[in-house]
């Protein structure tokens, strides 16, 4: 985080970051289970990819100015540890939040054709939030604690490593190449989602709009893609500290 930009600058760029994010990555989705679209069925890797990316892209637009958390996780590990003041986290994370929610509402709008051809309202469901393949919210619950407390662990020390100290755009590179890596990773289980806003705000959108095959919101699950993130991201950031000392 800058200081030198004002608040309302530096709360644009997590909107804006963050909508990218979601119009990146819940767009890869999009591409692959939504049918008649050019991507239909072509693999977890488009959208592994694509969250890379998304986080990569806003990472390096706005890692200056606001510090690009575009992630309540990191938002409020950092607030918790002493990072970040507690003063800016209710503005943050609703910024967060609100482009999550714009950015969904920008690929459905982009790919409303698609969405009346996809019958299977879990393939719908999916370009919104994360669900667990096992029906598990307990495995659910453990996947996206140690995705994010790897997350917050690794972003935080490549961010302040000596090795990137002199190219910090090189350590933005390398964040994008981490969530890539864990979405590949972890992305089994629940997705992942790895962010409270990632997952809540699109929910949100999927249940409010008047979708053709809308099916369940899977609200009993939707707890878990926001409580466990906030848990390991908080562990996280607690312990890159702990490691410095």
């Amino acid at each position: 985080m800058n200081d030198q930009y004002p608040l309302a600058v530096r709360l644009t760029c997590e909107l804006l970051g963050t909508a990218i994010l979601i119009v990146l990555g819940n767009g890869a989705v999009a591409n692959v289970h939504l049918k008649g679209a050019k991507g239909y069925r072509g693999g977890w890797g488009l959208i592994a990819m694509g969250y890379g990316f998304g986080v990569m892209i806003p990472v390096l637009m706005f890692g200056g100015i606001s510090g690009a958390h575009i992630n309540p996780a990191m938002t409020i590990g950092q607030a918790i540890s002493g990072m970040f003041p507690w003063s800016l986290v209710p503005a943050y994370v609703g910024a967060q939040l609100l482009g999550a929610m714009l950015g969904q509402l920008a690929i459905v709008a982009t790919h409303k054709p698609y969405y009346d051809l996809t019958t299977d309202t879990d393939d719908v469901l999916a370009t919104f939030a994360t669900v667990n393949a096992a029906h598990s919210r307990l495995n659910g619950f453990a996947n996206e604690v140690l995705g994010t407390f790897v997350l917050m662990f690794a972003a935080l020390a490549i961010l302040h490593s000596p090795v990137t100290a002199a190219e910090p755009g090189v350590a933005h590179l390398a964040i994008g190449f981490l969530v890539w890596a864990l979405v590949v990773g972890l992305g089994g289980p629940t997705g992942p989602a790895l962010n409270p806003a990632r997952d809540l705000g699109p929910r949100l959108v999927h249940a409010m709009l008047p979708l053709r095959h809308k099916g369940s919101s899977d609200w009993h699950y939707s707890w878990v893609p926001v409580a466990a993130p906030l848990l390991g991201g908080a562990a996280g950031v607690a312990a890159w500290q702990g490691l410095l000392g």
